[in-house]
């Protein structure tokens, strides 16, 4: 990791909502129901919950996880119409290490 890129995730960390996203996702059984579709949390999340649980409108929950994913602390998967997102645990080991 280099300074640059912990400082992108601090900045997608610096917001109260952003960082609930990732503990929600932390523990996505606990905080969503699986996709119909899937049955499973193995590709992480429908984004259509997400924002849903974040009672935020959908153009600014997909400018948040956009972010998110581009700074790289978020991993994406698409099956056919649905995007799912999950936590990229190593990108967030690197970030703690780097900043501990």
């Amino acid at each position: 990791m280099n300074l640059k890129t912990a400082t992108e995730i601090g900045k997608c960390l610096s917001n109260q909502t952003r960082v609930q996203i990732m503990e929600w996702l932390k523990d996505p059984e606990k905080h969503f129901p699986p996709h119909e579709t899937l049955k499973h949390f193995n590709d992480g999340v429908c984004v259509t919950y997400i924002q849903e649980k974040a009672g935020l409108s959908q153009s600014t929950i997909s400018t948040y996880l956009t972010n998110m994913e581009k700074c790289g602390i978020l991993i994406s998967t698409r099956y056919g119409k649905w995007s799912y997102l999950k936590r990229n645990e190593d990108t967030i080991k690197a970030y703690i290490n780097f900043i501990s």
